[in-house]
């Protein structure tokens, strides 16, 4: 595993901090893993109703199922 260092602001320290307090995370880096995992799984849904509202558009989704799971990972 990867350990990464990013600048954040005073709020979502004291965001994090919140979530760790309260329980709802057992430390810091289990609240900035589920963040990620969320905005992950949010960008694969939005890719999903993008291509819903395509067909009823009526547009044809062209290429390579691969090269599209690519774009949502």
């Amino acid at each position: 595993m990867t350990t990464l260092s990013v600048p954040i602001t005073p709020e979502l320290e004291a965001f994090i901090n919140s979530q760790v307090k309260s329980g709802k995370a057992a430390n810091k880096a289990h609240v900035v893993r589920y963040a990620l995992k969320r905005l992950s799984e949010e960008e694969a849904v939005e890719a999903v109703l993008q291509s819903e509202r395509e067909v009823a558009e009526g547009k044809i989704l062209r290429g390579s199922l691969r090269v599209l799971a690519k774009r949502i990972k």
